[in-house]
């Protein structure tokens, strides 16, 4: 029960505003937080959320407004001040050493000295904090070995790890499985009985109404609207964020299916990929899912040439394929949309026009030189057709949303032509108005016979957008769905753990 009876808000930020070079970010913006609430605060890539709960963790001063705990005035003027009031963050985007071990970095800056900092004690209490979460983290290799999901705990952990009195998770279960999810919701539910109170930032809908007990919505930087989750219908909730109606949330379009083009036999890498063998036809969005660690994005690697397979096939179009890198699956027609778009998608720190050209160096020179105009023209073609939203090609990657990251990788494979076009984990942290746009994206590709292999972990995502679906566990495929349309969540997770 939600207690907020004659007592101040534990929270309440009134009338923020934050600017930054030629971009208003926040006008005007209001929020408040009681003790043992959960809070959504909800809004598509760009609505200002992350700008918001950066000035709340210290990371950005405000313009105007003002931020009270307990009813009482503060001044966050740093990471340290917010820490200092009990305001706990962890941020989508991952801040741990790679170098260092996970207990390193869940007590980095926080360590407990005497002559010496005590590892064991700091190991030790690592370990407690794992165990309370339910999970198994390597404590002892270093943070750059851990897996995205792994990672993602660390940072949950390090942040629980604090006296904290209200903490905020920005997309914190964007890595986790289902059943990770469960485990996280039973911590969040224990947090709140203690009263601390929860900002919760999520794209997956349906974690919001099983999670939140009230939803905050901006829009373009500005509040548009608050209810109770329970008095919230999901229809209501997508409107007040795209500002819009959408009415087919998973708008998948019947394509014509022709005969197969790739075709995978007896694929093989050690004990992540075992004798997988499965064919994808023209015009099919074929889902690829199972719980972390199944062996999903390894098998699609392995396909793309990034890791050396043990043994198998791989044919297309009939032809059988020699691939031994990327550049050899580039060369055939496969492309492959990372899981992890920032790292191994994108090169942060150029602008989008390059990174759109990297793959397409050959396709966009002449005499060996890069011919910018033609760079130019080709690239701008893909910000119309892809609704690219950037103020100019010379925009850093890293400056961009979630959605509009992920359509400038998108753009340098459309540019390949590509036949058979992988996509792992496409939506991942990407609002809902973005999502519709990549679902009719893909919609558009096998309308004109390209071949798609879609890996999510999203089972409403499965089954909305595939035509077929194959379901791996421990490094095999353990069932194959023709019947999408029948087919159920239940059906697949069971699938999944056998």
């Amino acid at each position: 029960m939600v207690n907020t009876v004659n007592t101040a808000p534990l929270l309440e930020m009134s009338r923020i505003r934050k600017s930054f070079p030629g971009v208003q970010a926040l006008s005007d913006v209001s929020l408040r937080l009681h003790r043992g609430e959960v809070l959504a605060l909800m809004g598509e890539n760009g609505a200002g959320k992350s700008t918001l709960i950066k000035t709340l963790g210290g990371a950005h001063r405000p313009d105007a407004g003002t931020i009270a705990i307990d009813g009482k005035p503060v001044d966050l003027s740093s990471p340290t001040a917010a820490i200092e009031a009990g305001i706990g963050v962890i941020y989508q985007e991952f801040n741990l050493i790679p170098a260092l071990t996970a207990w390193e970095n869940i007590f980095l800056g926080r360590e407990r000295t005497g002559l010496l900092v005590d590892r064991a004690d700091e190991r030790s209490r690592a370990a407690v904090l794992f165990e309370r979460l339910g999970v198994d983290v390597p404590l002892d290799i270093p943070s750059r070995l851990l897996s995205i999901a792994q990672q993602q705990l660390v940072e949950i952990a390090k942040a629980l790890s604090q006296d904290v009195r209200m903490l905020v998770m920005d997309e914190p279960s964007a890595a986790l499985t289902q059943q990770e999810v469960n485990k996280l919701f039973a911590i969040i539910h224990e947090l709140k009985r203690q009263g601390i109170g929860i900002i919760y930032i999520s794209h997956r809908l349906d974690e919001i109404f099983n999670i939140a007990d009230t939803i905050t919505v901006l829009r373009d930087g500005r509040y548009v609207g608050d209810a109770p989750a329970s008095e919230m219908t999901r229809q209501q909730l997508i409107e007040l964020m795209v500002g819009r109606s959408i009415e087919n949330e998973f708008p998948k379009q019947a394509a014509e299916i022709g005969d197969a083009r790739l075709v995978v036999k007896g694929l093989c890498r050690g004990a992540t990929v075992r004798n997988v063998s499965f064919e994808v036809r023209r015009g099919e969005i074929l889902g690829l899912t199972g719980l972390v660690g199944a062996g999903r994005t390894e098998l699609v690697r392995l396909i793309f040439g990034a890791d050396t397979r043990d043994a198998g096939q791989i044919a297309l179009d009939g032809q059988v394929l020699n691939i031994n890198s990327a550049r050899d699956a580039i060369r055939a027609g496969i492309c492959l949309l990372t899981e992890d778009r920032k790292s191994q998608g994108l090169v942060l720190c150029r602008c989008v026009r390059e990174n759109f050209a990297l793959p397409n160096v050959r396709q966009l020179s002449a005499f060996g030189v890069m011919q910018q105009r033609h760079e130019r023209s080709a690239f701008s073609a893909y910000v119309d057709s892809l609704s690219i939203r950037i103020p100019h090609q010379q925009q850093l990657a890293r400056n961009l949303s979630g959605g509009n990251q992920q359509k400038v990788v998108l753009a340098k494979w459309l540019q390949q032509n590509a036949e058979v076009l992988i996509f792992d984990e496409p939506t991942r942290g990407i609002d809902v108005g973005a999502k519709h746009e990549i679902y009719q994206l893909m919609n558009d590709l096998t309308a004109r016979g390209k071949s798609i292999i879609m890996i999510s972990s999203e089972l409403p995502e499965v089954l909305g957008m595939s035509d077929r679906i194959l379901v791996m566990h421990e490094g095999r495929i353990t069932g194959e769905i023709c019947d999408v349309a029948s087919a159920t969540q239940e059906e697949i997770m069971q699938l999944a753990i056998n």
